[in-house]
């Protein structure tokens, strides 16, 4: 119904912003991701999602398509409503949301605060075609990366270190150096854990 709205920014918060669009101030749902990108100029152009259900009719701001595209496959998951998806595009960018997918990466999806087991692992069933076809990922460099990342987490867990703390130490360790090797990755993780 509501696809974009154009306005001047009226108040902001990491959570949500008003745009006056003409006299009326629209309230939107956004993400820390949105948030982070929203330019210090008056003027906005954000990309709107409206959610419907009996109680609310709440609308969700974006700061590009990406992102709501990503926003409205998570919410057609069963088990992710909006504000599991907005939390999810909060905690990671829209890339990594793909490449979890993608890679099937149950641990990363699962680190979303009130994503469970069951939860991660229905979001990679249903939207690992859509997502590989929809942005061409390559599957086989991003199954490769997930190898090195998984026999580096293995290594450390078998060193006794608890694997939620390890995945996010291997995790920024690969940010900076994606081409790392295992043997590389354990080292980096081990000065930091």
């Amino acid at each position: 119904m509501i696809t974009q709205i154009t306005g001047r920014i009226v108040e902001k918060s990491p959570t949500e912003i008003v745009v006056d669009c003409n006299g009326v101030g629209y309230l939107l749902h956004i993400s820390l991701n949105t948030f982070s990108k929203i330019p210090e100029q008056e003027h906005i152009v954000l990309f709107t999602h409206l959610s419907i259900r009996e109680d609310a009719h709440t609308l969700y701001g974006f700061i590009d398509k990406i992102e709501r595209e990503i926003f409205k496959l998570l919410i057609s998951v069963s088990g992710v409503g909006p504000s599991i998806a907005r939390t999810m595009l909060s905690s990671m960018t829209t890339e990594e949301i793909q490449k979890a997918i993608a890679s099937e990466n149950v641990a990363v999806i699962q680190s979303v605060k009130g994503i469970g087991a069951k939860t991660a692992q229905r979001v990679i069933v249903d939207l690992k075609d859509k997502i590989v076809k929809t942005y061409g990922i390559d599957e086989v460099s991003v199954i490769s990366d997930n190898t090195n990342k998984e026999e580096a987490l293995s290594a450390l867990e078998v060193l006794g270190f608890n694997r939620r703390q390890s995945d996010k130490v291997v995790t920024a360790v690969l940010k900076t150096d994606p081409n790392a090797s295992v043997e590389h990755i354990i080292k980096l993780a081990l000065k930091n854990l």
